[in-house]
């Protein structure tokens, strides 16, 4: 049987202004996985994340070529409602940037932006996104206390939460864990493998023992270009090419 694709990038160019920052970027991701990408800082990672969810849109003068599909329609299509992508492709960032509003209102908020107005709908969608981000039992007795006095890791954990309410196909993760303790991390982590069984996940991240912790596929980036992409344990154990080699070895980045 052959494995159901969820996003397919095929010869994606992206250009800010005159600066190629993607060249030729084929790249598939499949339903209930996580991947990684990795790579030195400037290779394109971060750029490529957000094309999928069409984040780039919002710097002047950026422009695509080639194809980015989502259950095979081309995101960068004529009639596309990027309103509608960006609710089935959710982002967190790499710092934590919960709203200053009550943590039940941050995690509400997109639900409220789509016209919900339901109180007790909004209530079982708020503590479903909460126990999704394993924050629940943390956060369940104090809703409606300001979001800002949680810890980073309990902050980034409600912004999973938020991207979780709209109930997306898809979550990218910005280094999601760059800014956090070690504790703070491994929650995160932990969280990465629950969540993989019901969305598709693609995190960039600069740690190799974090690629390598939480994902199922790498893809190693370098100068704007993917070099490789293959099972986790692979791409670490027997990489192909030697930038590859070098990098995840530490040779350089």
């Amino acid at each position: 049987m052959k494995e159901q694709i969820k996003i397919r990038a095929k010869n994606l160019n992206f250009y800010y202004t005159d600066f190629l920052a993607l060249s030729e970027v084929s790249l598939d991701f499949f339903p209930h996985q996580a991947t990684a990408l990795i790579g030195p800082s400037g290779c394109g990672k971060s750029t490529f994340l957000r094309c999928i969810n069409r984040m780039n849109d919002l710097i002047p003068g950026v422009r695509v070529e080639g194809s980015l599909c989502l259950d095979g329609q081309d995101i960068y299509g004529p009639k596309v409602d990027v309103v509608e992508i960006r609710r089935r492709v959710g982002m967190v960032f790499q710092k934590p940037n919960p709203f200053p509003k009550t943590i039940f209102e941050n995690v509400a908020y997109g639900l409220r932006v789509n016209g919900g107005r339901d109180r007790e709908a909004l209530s079982r969608r708020v503590e479903e996104s909460l126990r999704l981000s394993a924050l629940w039992d943390e956060v369940k007795d104090r809703l409606d206390q300001s979001a800002l006095g949680l810890s980073g890791g309990q902050q980034q954990r409600l912004c999973i939460a938020r991207a979780l309410a709209v109930r997306p196909e898809v979550l990218l993760m910005d280094e999601p864990a760059s800014a956090l303790d070690p504790i703070a991390t491994q929650k995160i982590e932990e969280l990465i493998h629950e969540l993989k069984k019901r969305f598709t996940i693609i995190i960039v991240t600069h740690s190799m023992q974090q690629a390598a912790r939480v994902s199922d596929r790498t893809a190693f980036f370098y100068m704007g270009r993917l070099i490789e992409v293959g099972n986790t344990e692979t791409i670490f154990t027997y990489p192909r090419h030697k930038q590859t080699e070098d990098y995840i070895t530490g040779r350089f980045g």
